[in-house]
């Protein structure tokens, strides 16, 4: 066993140890069992870091919460990607590009999630169908830009991620890969020498790495960045613009500067999709409106991501 797996063997998994951590006042036990029935628990040691206390920025993002019980437009499948897959674990919503789900799980699992549906259940994303992903791949000959996600891609041990890559590599009309990960993030100690070089070798090799709030750029997040970046991959961020995480243009103005400096191009702030069980997260589509604005002139124009509101179809 690799040491960032031993280190992920070390997560707040049940609501017992949420109670142990936390207090039984600050923790429904019998909600938020309910909603860890509807979707896992998994908080690593380094998400469990930055949570300094109830109800701050990062608690939000990774404790459940009664508010998850309370469906009220939210669907399942905010962005319609069921409709749009053709064969199991790809979507193929647009002309050239195609998502490619590789992984069911993930480190840390974020309460907003927009495939809580799917995400922690490997039946959801069978392992055992890639190859019909793989031949349709190799049959569209359109695609030219893949991107691998899940779950995270980085939780699959390096053998299986470079299988992955090596695989996609062969198919010849397919120039540019991407990995969608929050490991830098949630379990650092995963982004290894060994990972680095694997990506080195199957280059262009961009990743998409997902960070919400200034301060989770802790030291360990920043040193697995310069890894990645060191090893050519060029890094790009997808923010998610959720409420009482990071709906203040102060907040978000620090995160994209902090992104910048650890040689992460900001790229989009997405509105909060109208996901069953996270609809608590949604912001006014103005309230980004506002951000861009704040941040347009009053920052480097490379600290200014694209405002996205994804939509179904």
């Amino acid at each position: 066993m690799e040491k960032w797996q031993e280190i992920l063997q070390q997560s707040l998994t049940t609501v017992d140890e949420l109670v142990q951590r936390f207090g039984i006042e600050n923790i429904d036990r019998e909600a938020v069992q309910k909603a860890i029935d509807s979707f896992n628990l998994r908080i690593t040691p380094a998400a469990l870091k930055v949570i300094k206390k109830p109800g701050d920025p990062f608690w939000a993002q990774y404790v459940p919460t009664p508010q998850e019980l309370v469906i009220e437009d939210g669907i399942p499948d905010s962005l319609d990607e069921d409709a749009d897959s053709p064969v199991p674990n790809i979507t193929h919503r647009y002309p050239d590009r195609a998502l490619f789900l590789v992984s069911p799980v993930c480190a840390t699992y974020c309460r907003f999630c927009t495939r809580r549906r799917k995400v922690g259940d490997p039946e959801k994303i069978p392992l055992n169908q890639f190859e019909s992903a793989f031949q349709y791949l190799r049959e569209h000959k359109e695609v030219r830009d893949v991107i691998l996600s899940g779950g995270d891609p980085f939780m699959l041990s390096d053998r299986r991620v470079e299988f992955f890559l090596k695989t996609l590599r062969e198919i010849k009309h397919i120039e540019i890969l991407r990995i969608h990960t929050r490991m830098p993030s949630h379990l650092p100690q995963r982004i290894t020498p060994q990972l680095c070089e694997i990506i080195r070798k199957y280059h262009p090799v961009y990743v998409n790495v997902h960070f919400n709030h200034p301060d989770e750029l802790t030291a360990d997040a920043v040193k697995a960045l310069s890894m990645l970046a060191d090893a050519g991959a060029p890094l790009g961020c997808q923010t998610v613009l959720l409420k009482g995480v990071n709906d203040n243009p102060r907040v978000m103005k620090k995160l994209m500067q902090k992104l910048l400096k650890a040689r992460v191009r900001p790229y989009y702030i997405y509105q909060a999709d109208v996901v069953a069980g996270a609809e608590h997260f949604r912001t006014s589509v103005e309230k980004g409106l506002e951000i861009i604005r704040a941040l347009r002139g009053w920052t480097s124009g490379l600290a200014v991501p694209h405002f996205v509101i994804d939509a179904p179809g």
